[in-house]
C-alpha cells in the first residue's frame, strides 16, 4: 500500500546536485537515440501520465526531462478544468482522441484522474459514480496495455512546506506570475483534502503501478523521470525495421 505520509520529497542524501544534473545532460541524448528508435520501431505506444498537486512540477518536468526527444515523435497534452462541451459528453469523451498511436510517446499533463480528484475532493459526485470512474480506468489501462500501449504514470511528491514556497515565489517573480491565480491561496487549505483523495487514487487505480517522485528539489525530479523513462525504453529490446 502506498503511504504518501512516509515516503519523503526529498532526494536520497547522497544524491549530489552537479552530478545528477550531468547525468540528465546524459540521459538527454539517450533519450534522442531511444525515441528515434522508438518511432522506427512502430510495435509499440507509450504513455506518460504526470500528476500532483498544484505546483509539484509538471510543466517543468517536461520541459526539463522530456525536451531532448524529437517533438515529431512525442506530443504532449495539457487538460484542463472541462469546458462546458466537454461536460455534456462522458468524462473520458475528450482524453480518447489524444491517446498515442504506434511509435508515438505522448504526455498528458494531468489526466483522467482529475476525473476523480476533483469532484471527490468538492464532494461533487457520489461515492458510487466514483467508484465506477476508478474501475473503469483500470479497465480502459488494461484494455491500453493489451494494445501494446505502454503506460508510465508519475505522481510527483511535493510538500506542503515547498508547496507555499513555490506559491509565493508565483507571486513575487516576474518570470513566474503569469502562472499565478487568485485561487491558488486557497490550495494549502485543501493540501489534507487533496492527499487523502491522492491516497485513494494511488492505491486502487494500481493495475499499473504509479512512479512516486520525490519532488521538493526540481534537479532530482528532474532526473528520476528521466532515468524511469529511459529504462523502460531499454528494457523494449528496440529495433529498427530491415530494409
Amino acid at each position: 500500500m502506498v503511504d504518501l505520509y512516509h515516503i519523503t520529497t526529498l532526494p536520497p542524501a547522497e544524491a549530489d546536485k552537479m552530478e545528477t544534473k550531468k547525468a540528465l545532460k546524459k540521459l538527454r541524448k539517450e533519450l534522442f537515440k531511444l525515441q528515434n528508435k522508438f518511432y522506427a520501431d512502430g510495435r509499440y505506444s507509450m504513455l506518460i501520465i504526470l500528476q500532483g498537486l498544484d505546483t509539484s512540477g509538471k510543466d517543468g518536468t517536461i520541459r526539463h526531462a522530456f525536451s531532448g526527444m524529437n517533438p515529431q515523435g512525442m506530443q504532449v497534452t495539457s487538460f484542463k478544468k472541462p469546458t462546458a462541451d466537454e461536460l455534456k459528453h462522458d468524462f473520458l469523451w475528450r482524453i480518447y482522441p489524444h491517446f498515442p498511436e504506434k511509435g508515438m510517446i505522448k504526455v498528458f499533463n494531468r489526466s483522467y484522474y482529475e476525473d476523480i480528484l476533483v469532484p471527490a475532493t468538492n464532494k461533487s459526485l457520489s461515492e458510487n459514480v466514483l467508484e465506477h470512474r476508478i474501475n473503469l480506468i483500470n479497465e480502459l489501462e488494461h484494455h491500453l496495455l493489451a494494445n501494446n500501449t505502454l503506460i508510465l504514470k508519475f505522481y510527483l511528491h511535493i510538500s506542503a512546506d515547498e508547496q507555499v514556497k513555490r506559491i509565493e515565489d508565483r507571486k513575487t517573480k516576474p518570470h513566474k506570475r503569469w502562472k499565478y491565480a487568485k485561487e491558488d491561496e486557497l490550495v494549502p487549505n485543501q493540501w489534507d483534502d487533496y492527499r487523502e483523495v491522492y491516497h485513494t487514487i494511488l492505491n486502487t487505480c494500481d493495475h499499473l503501478p504509479w512512479h512516486i517522485i520525490p519532488a521538493d528539489k526540481r534537479w532530482y525530479r528532474n532526473y528520476t523521470a528521466a532515468k524511469i523513462l529511459a529504462d523502460q525504453l531499454e528494457k523494449l529490446n528496440l529495433e529498427y525495421p530491415n530494409i
